[in-house]
């Protein structure tokens, strides 16, 4: 399949690849859909197998923030960068700036964000290029690292799958294992420890474990044996794709709820889940936190409207279960049936608008 024909399978508006040679820069920056409004997704930076592997992830994630800004009822569309490298170890100040300028020649049709592999630093040499870049320092007036926003969303959101699997949100006494304890998890494991919970972490990087038992007691596992363990609920927390065949085989939590993108490698395995009797809270849904936090920095940062806001995830999520029981649907396709409504009532209501002789050309911007 060409990539024309992956992008129309999915309705994908643009494809952007964008190359500096000398600060090293290859990125790419999906925009899936901007029916809501203009594209908003972080930029992650990831050492990617190969150049057709990061342009698919691109693809993916794109099209997963569409949905995400659709169901959390933000006026925006959705779109995502991947930046090819190490983030250990091929940054510079000159390849964020060269980015910075390629976003700022796409006229606010897509706006960026932290994401995996940068940082709130990374934002903020963006920003001395363009205006369409959020999650920058606080000193300029935003709202800064997204990772506890969305570690708070994500707390909400297992506690509202715990009460729909166990008849209560108490997570006192509940056993959870974390997958991968980068930022947002470290955030997220606090918030369960401080309200009783027991947790068995795991991730590649040994200093992060090291940090969640020493902080929170939590006891360590091989990242091969998070799946396998005893445990209520499963939070991944890392990269996407960990609910799968090999997977499904052992999994032994009763609730799938953590703050990765694309937790299931197949739509299908949303679907074994549900005829598992197992609570999926739908990805987009419960790590909307992040999002919802900086888009508020479009109408000028205000943390209460913002964090009163991303708490509404425990509703949206409520909604979404009740969806799949009293429809008999699998969670993910009740929340992609919500996402899908609002964008189509939207693209209904704007032909409806042109057809009858109105027309109107916005320019939306950052204020700062």
């Amino acid at each position: 399949m060409s990539w024309f024909e992956a992008m129309e399978h999915h309705d994908y508006e643009e494809l952007v690849l964008c190359q500096d040679r000398n600060s090293g820069l290859k990125a790419i920056i999906a925009i899936h859909d901007t029916t809501l409004g203009p594209a908003l997704g972080g930029t992650r930076m990831w050492t990617y197998a190969s150049e057709e592997a990061a342009i698919e992830d691109a693809l993916r994630l794109a099209r997963g923030m569409t949905y995400k800004n659709a169901v959390s009822g933000l006026n925006l569309g959705g779109g995502k960068t991947v930046i090819i490298g190490d983030p250990r170890r091929d940054k510079n100040e000159a390849m964020f700036r060269a980015f910075g300028r390629y976003i700022q020649g796409l006229n606010g049709r897509y706006i960026t964000a932290e994401d995996v592999g940068t940082t709130e630093e990374d934002m903020n040499l963006i920003y001395q290029e363009t205006d369409y870049v959020t999650g920058i320092s606080a000193s300029y007036g935003s709202s800064g690292n997204p990772s506890p926003a969305t570690a708070w969303g994500v707390y909400r959101g297992i506690k509202a799958a715990a009460k729909e699997a166990f008849g209560t949100d108490l997570l006192e006494g509940k056993t959870i294992a974390v997958q991968g304890v980068g930022n947002v998890a470290m955030h997220l494991c606090e918030y369960l420890y401080e309200e009783g919970a027991h947790l068995i972490v795991t991730d590649i990087h040994k200093d992060s474990v090291k940090q969640a038992v020493d902080r929170f007691g939590a006891t360590a596992v091989d990242p091969a044996d998070i799946t396998s363990v005893e445990c209520d609920i499963y939070a991944p927390c890392a990269l996407g794709g960990t609910i799968n065949d090999d997977t499904l085989r052992t999994l032994k939590a009763k609730v799938v709820a953590g703050c990765a993108n694309n937790q299931l490698l197949e739509t299908r395995h949303g679907d074994q889940l549900y005829d598992m009797g197992i609570v999926y809270a739908p990805d987009y849904v419960i790590n909307a936190g992040g999002v919802i936090n900086i888009a508020d920095e479009l109408n000028g940062y205000n943390a209460d409207r913002a964090w009163s806001k991303i708490g509404e995830i425990y509703s949206n999520l409520e909604k979404i279960f009740e969806s799949s029981r009293t429809e008999g649907i699998a969670t993910y396709v009740a929340a992609d049936r919500l996402a899908e409504r609002r964008i189509e009532q939207m693209k209904n209501t704007r032909s409806t608008f042109l057809q009858n002789g109105h027309h109107a050309l916005s320019s939306r911007r950052l204020r700062k």
